[in-house]
Order: structure tokens, then C-alpha cells, then sequence
């Protein structure tokens, strides 16, 4: 099993729509960013790709690259998710901090969850999402925008395949623990 970090941010910007974890949130400022700038899907695809030691975002889908202006972050993380499971990994869950005064990030983080739980196939119930505030304090305290940390485990497809093995053998032989 393997852990990786992913960290984001991003600067409000009037006259784009706001997109958090492939959910729009109507009535606040956007993310600047050469895609559609969801610090959410890139803190948690620099999280998984940290965890498979695969290098980061930024050298999978770099700004450098216009087949990546606007582009939909959903996506991107999507097309990652491929990429680690052509290496035979295999995500166990995910665990997401946004760290803003505004929006208010308790009220759409379950379809936030779900959103990234189907991308990720793991469901929602394997993905945490969560706001915290900065009491006002430093740049994302005075709103001038937006970050995300994002923790996410993994294992390797080889290594899930012998739990269940573990587990059915464990079930077999008549003992509930594996």
C-alpha cells in the first residue's frame, strides 16, 4: 500500500463559473487556471499520483499544452485514474481539506463525493470532503482564493487480489476475521 499528498490553489477570478470536486457552485467567483481550474480533482490527482511515485499533474496535463486550456478537471482526473490502473494500481480511498472563507463547502460536499467516487470507482463512502476556514487569516482568509490538501492510498491490484483470496479462505474455514 502506498500514500501520496496533493496540495492546490488558486486564485478567485470574477466571470468564470466556480467548479469544486466536478460540482458547479452558482453565485461565486471562479478559479483562474489554464483548465477550468477545480483544485479539487488536481489536489487529489497529485495525491494519487504522489502515492504511485508517477510524477505529478502538472507533467501529465502541463499548461504548456493547449489540448489542456479549459479543460474539464473532471476529466483530467479521469484520464488518471486510466493511467494508474494501466500500472495496476488501485485506489482504496481518499481524504480532501479545501481550505477557503467562501464557498461554503459542507453543503455540496456530497455530490462532490459522489462526483469523485464514481471517477475514482471507489464511491463516495471511500471519499472525504471537507471545509475549513482560515479565521480571516493570510491570503485564503481575506478570500482572495482557494487551496486544497488531499491524502489518497492506494495498493496494487496484485496485493487486493490476495486480501480477497485471505478474506474467502478466512470465510471458508469458518472465522469471520481475515
Amino acid at each position: 500500500m502506498r500514500i501520496g499528498f496533493g496540495y492546490d490553489s488558486h486564485r478567485f477570478k470574477e466571470g468564470r463559473p466556480l467548479i469544486l470536486g466536478g460540482v458547479e457552485i452558482p453565485d461565486h467567483a471562479g478559479l483562474e487556471g489554464h483548465s477550468d481550474g477545480d483544485a479539487i480533482c488536481h489536489a487529489v490527482l497529485d495525491a494519487l499520483l504522489g502515492a504511485a511515485a508517477a510524477g505529478s499533474i502538472g507533467q501529465l496535463f502541463p499548461s504548456s499544452d493547449d489540448r489542456w486550456k479549459n479543460a474539464n478537471s473532471v476529466e483530467l482526473l479521469r484520464r488518471g485514474v486510466g493511467y494508474l490502473r494501466n500500472r495496476h494500481w488501485q485506489i482504496v480511498n481518499v481524504d480532501v481539506t479545501v481550505i477557503c472563507e467562501t464557498p461554503k463547502i459542507g453543503p455540496v460536499s456530497l455530490a462532490m463525493r459522489d462526483k469523485i467516487g464514481r471517477v475514482l470507482g471507489i464511491g463516495s463512502a471511500a471519499v472525504s470532503i471537507k471545509g475549513k476556514t482560515d479565521d480571516g487569516m493570510g491570503w485564503t482568509g481575506s478570500g482572495e482564493g482557494l487551496a486544497v490538501h488531499a491524502v489518497a492510498l492506494l495498493q496494487t491490484l496484485e496485493e487486493q487480489h490476495k486480501v480477497g483470496e485471505k478474506r474467502e479462505s478466512s470465510f471458508l474455514e469458518g472465522r469471520s476475521d481475515p
